[in-house]
């Protein structure tokens, strides 16, 4: 028997970006059809190589290098540019956690007895990415793969309080009255002080923990407990639980930074 906590993307109201206008759509798309062709055998693009696959004069495909040159995808030599390869090395780092947690996550709940969630920040908010349930007992508490989770979760608190940029955190943030963004931006400076996150999601009896997982320096995802307050409560007695959730969770990030 599963006790699910109403975390569903359903409740959760989506991030809202600026509307852009089709120009805009129009030269992304453009830009986007032109760093898919690179391939096994295709390292560096040319004009001549554009206006071939896409159809474009050379004058045109000549202005989209330089273009791409400038906002980095692409270096001098029309390979690969710095903003490319940092993407490449984000979306190689959650492939890893994402491969590296499985064992740990499911040694973890076997030590606790308790659910373990994996967590990243997605364009939405947190998102459930990878779940281990507890082996005991005859009810247990879970949470879909793919449900976006409050910001007040113990994961979202977690993730939030690692970005390196601080827009990150006032677009998520958008939706909380000033009063509401000053106590979050407290607990978020207090996961940075403790290296824990504590939920504060309003589900009768239930109780969330979560630890950072870093790569090489950025914050990669969130790994949480998952509880009831009588068997995970916000106090001292809950400490050997924490630490054994920090220990995955450095054990974690320091697999996936060698």
């Amino acid at each position: 028997m599963n006790a699910i906590p109403a975390e569903d993307a359903s409740e959760q109201s989506p991030v809202l970006l600026p509307e852009v206008d089709k120009g805009s759509i129009q030269s992304i798309e453009r830009a986007s059809q032109v760093l898919a062709l690179f391939d096994q055998d295709t390292q560096n693009l040319s004009a001549a190589i554009i206006a071939e696959r896409l159809g474009l004069n050379r004058t045109t495909a000549h202005r989209y290098l330089l273009s791409l040159q400038s906002s980095g995808f692409l270096n001098r030599a029309n390979g690969p540019g710095p903003l490319l390869e940092q993407l490449s090395a984000v979306v190689s780092a959650r492939r890893k956690v994402l491969t590296l947690a499985p064992p740990i996550m499911r040694r973890l709940s076997d030590q606790t007895g308790m659910t373990v969630v994996l967590t990243t920040l997605g364009r939405s908010g947190p998102t459930v990415m990878l779940v281990e349930e507890s082996s005991y007992g005859t009810i247990v508490l879970t949470v879909r793969v793919g449900t976006i989770l409050e910001l007040k979760s113990a994961q979202g608190r977690t993730l939030l309080a690692y970005q390196t940029d601080p827009t990150t955190v006032e677009r998520y943030h958008a939706s909380l009255d000033e009063t509401e963004a000053l106590q979050e931006r407290e607990e978020l400076a207090r996961v940075r002080r403790e290296r824990i996150g504590w939920a504060d999601l309003g589900h009768m009896g239930l109780s969330a923990v979560a630890a950072p997982i870093f790569g090489s320096r950025d914050i990669q995802a969130a790994m949480a407990l998952l509880s009831t307050e009588k068997m995970l409560p916000r106090t001292d007695r809950s400490a050997g639980m924490v630490e054994m959730l920090r220990e995955a969770a450095d054990g974690l990030s320091k697999l996936v930074g060698a």
